[in-house]
């Protein structure tokens, strides 16, 4: 069967969608999960002790986040199909920038496989090791995800200037994309503020949420249906 331009799109549209869902279990599991349960911020020797006691545990919160690493490139040329016939130029920007994301986001989880290796040949003071590199994760992680909010602004503008795209669906994508910049942007460079941007996250946290993943819910339900007409 030859495949067509709403073909591909119909097909990147389930994709990403699939790809959304998957990610957002796995992000449930690795961070909401593992990671807030065996790392306690400020404490080395506990952290440590949580990891070296858990070790399979936190072999799994890496695998968790190497699925969504592939999740995100999926995502990446998903939108970059399903958004292009609306507007290319943001399209492409859009998956480039999540492309971006992902890369950095791979380098940020190799901490993880560093602080796991270190667990296996502990030697005096390798708390402190360990903590340093989960560290460098969560550090280059929120740097990452000022990246990932300019790609949820892009993909959020392009919906605007669709008549398909439910037009709450396109501000909710917009405001979260802000609100992860804003918030991580304040994390990475305005140190001093974190306990007033920790109570704006907790404010933003139900856009942050809902915008990408409604999307998703969007595309396997309304955007695997979409006909050349409609757009």
């Amino acid at each position: 069967m030859k495949v067509t331009n709403q073909n591909m799109q119909q097909i990147a549209a389930i994709f990403s969608g699939i790809a959304l869902l998957v990610m957002t279990f796995a992000a449930f599991f690795a961070q909401g999960y593992v990671h807030s349960s065996l790392v306690m911020d400020g404490n080395p020797a506990t952290t440590y002790e949580n990891i070296h006691s858990s070790q399979s545990l936190f072999r799994f919160e890496i695998l968790g986040w190497l699925i969504i690493v592939i999740t995100d490139v999926i995502v990446a040329w998903g939108f970059y199909m399903f958004l292009k016939p609306f507007h290319p130029g943001y399209a492409l920007l859009a998956g480039w920038l999540r492309l971006l994301y992902a890369a950095i986001l791979a380098m940020a989880v190799s901490h993880l496989v560093i602080a796991s290796r270190m667990i296996q040949e502990p030697v005096s003071g390798m708390s402190q090791q360990v903590m340093g590199s989960i560290t460098a994760f969560e550090a280059i992680w929120s740097f990452g995800l000022i990246i990932f909010g300019l790609h949820l602004i892009a993909v959020g503008f392009i919906a605007t200037k669709t008549k398909v795209i439910p037009k709450v669906l396109s501000i909710l994508l917009i405001l979260a994309g802000f609100s992860y910049s804003l918030i991580h942007f304040l994390y990475g460079f305005i140190p001093e503020v974190n306990r007033f941007t920790g109570l704006l996250e907790l404010i933003l946290m139900a856009p942050m949420f809902i915008g990408e993943l409604g999307f998703g819910i969007w595309l396997l339900v309304k955007g695997r249906k979409l006909t050349t007409q409609s757009r």
